[in-house]
C-alpha cells in the first residue's frame, strides 16, 4: 500500500489543500496595513506646520503692515508661528507613536479582521467577522472627502471601526475582490 493510502498521509494532504486554498483566499484580498509614518498626510500636516512656523520666525510683526499703515496686524505673526509649532508638534508626535491601521484575512480561521488606532502590536480598535457572515458593503461616494466605506452582518448591522481607513484604494476594487470570492455579499455604491 502507498503513502497515500495511510490515514495520516490522508490528513495531510487534506492540510495541504487547505493550506492552498486559504492561500488563494488571501491572494484575492491581500493584507493592507499602513502606518503614521507611510501616510501622505502626516507629511503634509508636518510640511504645513513647519512651513508656518518658519514663515512666523523670519517675518517681522512691525514689517506686516500695509504701506500707508491703515491695515496692520502684528498679531498675526505669532499667531501663524504658534499655529505652526501646533501643527508640526502634533503630527511630529502621531508619527513618533505612528499608530497602524489595516485588514487581513486571517489563515488560520478565514475571518476578516481590520484594526485602527494600533501602537506597536497590541491595542486600538479591532474588529473581525467571518465573510460567510458578511451581507453587505457600502461605498458612499462624497464630493468634498473621501468616499465612506461600511460593512454589514447577516443581521444588518453596522460593524464598528471598519471603514475607508482600514481597506486599500480604490474601494472598488477591494469591494469587488471579496464579492467575487464570496458572491453572497452585495456591494452597494451610492453617489
Amino acid at each position: 500500500m502507498g503513502p497515500a493510502g495511510h490515514p495520516q498521509w490522508i490528513g495531510i494532504i487534506q492540510l495541504l489543500r487547505f493550506a492552498l486554498y486559504i492561500g488563494r483566499m488571501v491572494d484575492d484580498l491581500p493584507s493592507y496595513r499602513r502606518s503614521a509614518r507611510t501616510d501622505f498626510r502626516m507629511w503634509l500636516l508636518l510640511a504645513f506646520g513647519l512651513v508656518f512656523f518658519w514663515a512666523g520666525s523670519t517675518i517681522d510683526p512691525a514689517d506686516n503692515c500695509s504701506e500707508d499703515g491703515r491695515e496692520c496686524a502684528p498679531w498675526l505673526v505669532p499667531l501663524a508661528q504658534g499655529l505652526g509649532a501646533l501643527v508640526a508638534l502634533g503630527a511630529g508626535l502621531n508619527m513618533l507613536a505612528n499608530p497602524n491601521r489595516g485588514s487581513f484575512i486571517d489563515p488560520a480561521t478565514g475571518d476578516l479582521v481590520w484594526w485602527q488606532g494600533r501602537v506597536g502590536t497590541s491595542g486600538g480598535d479591532e474588529g473581525r467577522i467571518h465573510p460567510s457572515r458578511i451581507l453587505r458593503l457600502r461605498i458612499v461616494s462624497q464630493d468634498d472627502s473621501d468616499d465612506e466605506v461600511h460593512l454589514y452582518d447577516l443581521d444588518g448591522n453596522r460593524l464598528f471601526w471598519f471603514d475607508q481607513e482600514v481597506i486599500p484604494w480604490p474601494y472598488e476594487r477591494w469591494a469587488e475582490r471579496l464579492a467575487a470570492r464570496w458572491p453572497h455579499i452585495e456591494v452597494d455604491k451610492v453617489d
